[in-house]
């Protein structure tokens, strides 16, 4: 069966040791290949799988790219922990060593560049969610029925005009905040990026994402900005903020993290 080469990221070498069971995508290590001073991390995937037209099937399906992807962090995470990784898109895979280091000759000048600006660096993700308010009014008021207090239709139109002023309460504080968070931020931050609100019944999370943002911090500075922002969520109630990382700058690397590429 015939072995393709899957590339996970473009780095500056490194000397510290990844772990010594990791394991990528389909289940094989990834090895370092040096091209020019570059290093690619790359394993070795069937090609009954990651050929192209397998692979275009394979990316529309859900469990296999849930899979697919997991590995592919995976081996991003333990990166990130030795060197600071330029992460590649989703199923970047070639027909073998020599396809990924004409790869990284066309593009060395960009790889260096980004990598650059990238060095010491990771990206740190800050999400505000305003807390759901119409639940609890609800609730409220479904036990006042339990109870057997007689509704009318006016009180009922009152329960829901309330609880609609409640929420737009809720959502304009929650907007401010992530508006003044934000710029806050920003300011602490080398970098930053706002992306679109992430929809709450897609995720799971509770209540309505307001602010969903990525910050590029050095990471000697990092420890000052979970400070920061875990400061910050004392004086939020009823918004609720979450903070993830470090990660690798997947929000900075521009044309890397895009569609997936497969050599023909």
């Amino acid at each position: 069966m015939t072995a393709l080469r899957y590339v996970y990221a473009v780095c500056h070498p490194f000397r510290s040791a990844l772990q010594a069971q990791l394991t990528g995508v389909a289940g094989a290590p990834p090895k370092q290949l040096t091209h020019h001073g570059l290093v690619a991390v790359v394993s070795t995937v069937p090609e009954a799988d990651f050929a192209e037209e397998p692979l275009r099937a394979h990316l529309e399906d859900l469990d296999w790219l849930t899979v697919t992807a997991r590995a592919h962090q995976q081996v991003i995470d333990a990166l990130t922990v030795v060197t600071t990784p330029l992460p590649l898109r989703l199923a970047t895979v070639f027909r073998d060593d020599s396809g990924v280091r004409t790869m990284m000759e066309a593009r060395e000048e960009a790889f260096r560049r980004v990598l650059d600006r990238l060095e010491g660096r990771v990206e740190w993700g800050v999400k505000v969610y305003a807390e759901s308010v119409a639940a609890k009014a609800a609730e409220s008021a479904g036990s006042g029925r339990a109870r057997g207090d007689a509704v009318s239709g006016r009180d009922y139109l009152r329960q829901r005009s309330t609880q609609t002023r409640a929420r737009e309460d809720v959502w304009e504080k929650a907007a401010a905040f992530s508006g003044r968070l934000h710029e806050k931020l920003s300011a602490f931050a080398e970098d930053s990026r706002l992306h679109a609100p992430q929809n709450t019944a897609l995720s799971g999370a509770s209540g309505q994402n307001v602010l969903n943002a990525a910050y590029l911090v050095p990471r000697a500075d990092s420890e000052e900005f979970v400070e920061f922002v875990d400061r910050e969520k004392d004086d939020a109630p009823g918004i609720r903020v979450e903070l993830t990382g470090p990660w690798a700058a997947y929000s900075f690397t521009g044309e890397f993290t895009e569609e997936p590429e497969v050599e023909p």
